[in-house]
């Protein structure tokens, strides 16, 4: 510890001395624990103590949004016929439906129907194994020796893995015999630093991998004939690994299409080289993402960003290369002064001119997040639009700062010139976390008197508003705008997630169904209310209306 750059040991001493939190992240920062971690998490208690405690909460536990849920009802049981019914219809179904039946059981009561009768005698030996029971981790091994296999799925991610890890490397190389095809490991105890074995590297027949709060086996010395050809999802969670062995795995996975990365004190650094891949999620902190040539990738999301500079002061940095198919980007920090964006060579600043060098057209959801409230962060956006002329939905994040630095006003907007793709394309505007601060007012008066073809706009209410009347007082004066768009419908409401986790839901970020990820609902009250301006421009009309299964909701409609 003592060898530790001083800036950390300065952070771990005064966190030990502070309160729980910091006591408690003294702990987890042992000797064995990389200094590149330890430095992230000093940096992000010295930058915000009052949030480290929900930090390290993500650390030690994974969310529920990154792991993939079982395909098994975990309520469902196994009863005996009733008394008055002697009739045993189960049994004179196909095959092909009790083996269904018998996958969707806990594995003990599906092991216990081969004592049903004689008709069901072999159908779990027969049917694809699924296990994933938290409390089985006892029987693990003889629940995968009794099974003949193929092994469909196997979760295993409530054990205290260092209670068992001299058996997981046995686990590991009967799930790769019996044709494991998804995989979920999450190691529920600290150390962080538990090795994975590297019987998991022989795993050719997954088709979906995620593994969490382990440490990575070295791919320095395997073989380069090392290959996993089925794989299609792989998600990694708090996973401690050198940037080259995430490279080797995506090298080595050529029909992979979902990868998400989860860990808020991984630095990571992605160059993504892959000819099949069609949606990369990263939810936490990065130094770089660098789309080098992935010609079918169609999302790129980024969720929870650096909030700052990485350990060594520079910036990260996101740099869009050969990516012709994509649609969905977001969410760029605008903030020059920790976050880059480079589109081909160029990196984009307040000044950068557009050029079709500068533009990924391709682009039709784009999410921003910027501090209105800080000068140099604003002007980025006209800049940054520019690269993506054919946006239909913009989604807009205000961002928070301690300290205002200059604001734009509606002046300065217009005086930064035409934006293409609000003049004509922008159809949906999604602006979160609204604080009715002047330059947020400032710039959505200036969507509205640019935006030809705007539909419908959504602004987010931050959660600091504690009445109906600050909101009037902050959006009121949007209804007097004059409008570019006749048809715009403007809402306000208080978003249904306001931590936003469905940003962070690898569910919905690979979900190809879903075609903004990004949207939230809202959260249900009694009462709703509309203001409506169509005949009243300055005078506000408010009805109430009762029974709707809406949030609190003003409504601006021209």
């Amino acid at each position: 510890m003592d060898r530790r750059p001083r800036v950390l040991k300065k952070a771990l001493e005064f966190m030990r001395n502070n309160d729980e939190v910091g006591r408690l992240f003294f702990r987890l920062c042992s000797p064995e624990l990389p200094d590149t971690i330890a430095l992230n998490m000093a940096a992000q208690f010295l930058r915000d103590p009052d949030g480290m405690e929900a930090i390290l909460a993500r650390m030690c536990s994974p969310t529920q949004y990154t792991m993939p849920n079982p395909p098994v009802s975990a309520g469902a049981r196994l009863y005996a016929l009733l008394p008055h019914d002697a009739v045993d219809r189960l049994s004179r179904l196909p095959d092909a439906l009790l083996g269904d039946i018998v996958s969707r059981l806990p594995a003990k009561d599906a092991a216990r129907t081969a004592a049903l009768s004689r008709r069901w005698r072999g159908v779990w030996r027969s049917t694809p194994l699924i296990l994933a029971d938290a409390h089985l981790c006892p029987a693990v091994s003889r629940v995968l020796a009794d099974h003949p296999g193929p092994f469909r799925c196997v979760h295993i991610n409530s054990c205290e893995m260092d209670d068992f890890h001299a058996l997981l490397a046995g686990w590991l190389q009967i799930l790769a015999v019996k044709a494991i095809q998804e995989l979920v490991l999450f190691n529920r105890r600290w150390p962080l630093d538990l090795l994975l074995p590297s019987t998991v590297l022989g795993m050719t027949t997954l088709t979906r991998l995620y593994l969490a709060l382990w440490k990575f086996p070295d791919t320095a010395g395997v073989p380069r004939a090392t290959c996993f050809p089925n794989l299609r999802q792989l998600g990694l969670c708090n996973v401690l690994m050198e940037n080259r062995d995430l490279d080797f795995i995506l090298d080595r996975s050529p029909v992979l299409e979902t990868l998400c990365v989860e860990g808020n004190f991984f630095q990571l650094r992605l160059r993504l080289v892959s000819q099949s891949l069609r949606c990369v999620q990263i939810i936490g902190s990065f130094e770089e993402i660098f789309v080098v040539n992935a010609p079918r990738l169609e999302r790129l999301i980024l969720s929870e960003g650096n909030q700052g500079c990485t350990p060594d002061g520079s910036c990260s940095k996101v740099k869009i290369g050969h990516s012709p198919k994509l649609q969905l980007l977001g969410y760029l920090e605008l903030d020059p002064g920790n976050h880059l964006l480079m589109v081909g060579s160029t990196i984009i600043k307040a000044a950068t001119r557009a050029s079709p060098r500068t533009m990924i057209p391709s682009v039709r959801i784009l999410a921003l997040e910027v501090r209105f409230d800080v000068r140099n962060d604003a002007k980025m956006i006209p800049s940054v639009l520019r690269c993506f002329p054919n946006v239909e939905t913009l989604h807009i994040k205000s961002g928070k700062t301690h300290q205002s630095t200059g604001k734009l006003n509606l002046k300065a907007w217009h005086e930064s010139g035409t934006i293409e793709c609000i003049r004509s394309r922008v159809k949906r505007l999604v602006f979160r976390d609204f604080r009715g601060g002047r330059s947020e007012n400032a710039f959505l008066k200036f969507f509205f008197e640019s935006a030809l073809v705007l539909e419908e706009v959504a602004i987010h209410l931050d959660a600091g508003f504690t009445s109906m009347e600050e909101v009037q007082s902050k959006v009121g004066s949007l209804g007097s705008v004059k409008r570019a768009s006749q048809a715009v419908s403007v809402l306000v409401t208080v978003c249904s997630d306001p931590q936003g986790d469905y940003i962070r839901s690898l569910k919905r970020g690979s979900d190809f169904s879903i075609r903004d990820p990004f949207l939230a609902g809202y959260i249900v009250v009694p009462l709703c209310v509309l203001i409506d301006l169509r005949r009243y421009a300055k005078s506000i009309i408010i009805s109430a209306l009762y029974g709707m299964s809406g949030s609190s909701v003003v409504k601006l409609e021209s």
